[in-house]
């Protein structure tokens, strides 16, 4: 049987992350656990959240993103929304990081244009050097 109840200790260890992480999603509204005293209890509902932030988090979304994502699936079960809006999140998403490729490409082309330049320059010292000795 799954389990059902899961500690803060227990998620971060599962997530490999902080319990402080998890304190600051949960003080972003992102995950809701019961309070027994001091103690946090989190559901299934909870993890499953915990792993679509990290998730989330790694293909480049916001926090901000992924509560929005959130709040849709919790007014609309259907979920129609919810995925029209992801794929509008995609869809920005792969353009950033092909405008950013373009850039990192024009980068890398200058950045050999210079280093040919400096080698250039270093060739041309070095022969300098040996004529006038």
């Amino acid at each position: 049987m799954e389990k059902q109840q899961f500690t803060i200790s227990d998620l971060a260890k599962e997530f490999d992350i902080t319990t402080r992480s998890i304190r600051f999603y949960e003080a972003q509204g992102l995950i809701t656990p019961l309070r027994k005293g001091q103690t946090r209890i989190y559901n299934r509902r909870d993890r499953v959240r915990l792993k679509l932030i990290l998730r989330g988090k790694r293909l480049g979304f916001s926090l901000a993103e992924t509560g929005r994502l959130f709040e849709l699936y919790d007014t609309d079960k259907t979920s129609a929304t919810q995925l029209d809006m992801i794929m509008d999140l995609i869809a920005d998403k792969r353009a950033a990081l092909h405008q950013q490729l373009q850039d990192i490409k024009v980068v890398l082309t200058e950045l050999a244009t210079l280093e040919q330049r400096c080698a250039d320059a270093r060739n041309e010292l070095s022969i300098k050097q040996h004529s006038d000795q």
